[in-house]
């Protein structure tokens, strides 16, 4: 965990020492005046979907036929999915380049039903759940930004928490892994000093080929912000 966070600090830091090098003013794009500069700082919170994680955890069927009543399993039933929601910050370092940093955070419940050969439910567990939290630094390379609208691309690396009522093949119940970002294209549209976007790319974290947690998770995401 400690090479995760090292690595962490090692890209926050560059990004940051970045955009020090940026003068108290930004510089406005001659060609798209005003280029939503005045404001350094913007501030959003975004939803994006969970397909990874209900293509891979789902209902199955129950009813066992070929198995006397006596005998009894526990099934995984129910599942909700809390989808991803996230926090970010983002520094305007010029019109084509910010930098920031992203919280991420996602759920799936379900319940752990108890049943016996012919499918009879026996007793029910309601609390039974795993989630992951994700802290990266991003960088954000404008293919444009004019007045009311801008495209962009997004990169981030970080690190993933995985935790939840069940514990892992070590016997933990917390464990921390790689993450990165990929947004290929995102579309902000502005107001003021208010804005929305949608976003499409891809959210991973795993730690090795066996565990992986996210895979192409929040494919698609929109949110609302405000400069400052």
């Amino acid at each position: 965990m400690k090479k995760y966070i090292s690595v962490l600090l090692f890209v926050f830091s560059t990004a940051m020492a970045l955009s020090a090098e940026a003068g108290e003013k930004p510089q406005a794009c001659s060609k798209c005046q005003p280029c939503n500069l005045d404001w350094r700082h913007e501030i959003s919170l975004g939803v994006g979907d969970q397909l990874f994680e209900s293509l891979v955890w789902q209902n199955p069927p129950y009813i066992v036929n070929n198995m006397p009543q006596e005998w009894s399993g526990v099934y995984k039933e129910r599942y909700r999915y809390t989808q991803h929601w996230s926090l970010n910050y983002y520094y305007n370092h010029n019109s084509w380049f910010s930098c920031g940093i992203q919280a991420d955070i996602s759920a799936c419940l379900w319940d752990d039903v108890k049943r016996n050969g012919l499918g009879q439910e026996l007793n029910r567990n309601k609390n039974s759940n795993f989630w992951n939290l994700t802290l990266m630094p991003c960088l954000r390379f404008w293919w444009f930004r004019y007045e009311y609208v801008g495209m962009y691309t997004n990169l981030g690396f970080g690190l993933c928490l995985n935790g939840g009522s069940e514990t892992d093949y070590k016997g933990r119940h917390t464990a921390a892994a790689m993450a990165f970002d990929l947004g290929l294209v995102g579309l902000q549209c502005n107001y003021k000093r208010y804005f929305a976007f949608a976003q499409l790319g891809g959210l991973y974290a795993f730690r090795n080929k066996n565990t992986i947690y996210m895979l192409n998770s929040r494919i698609v995401s929109a949110g609302i912000g405000v400069k400052f």
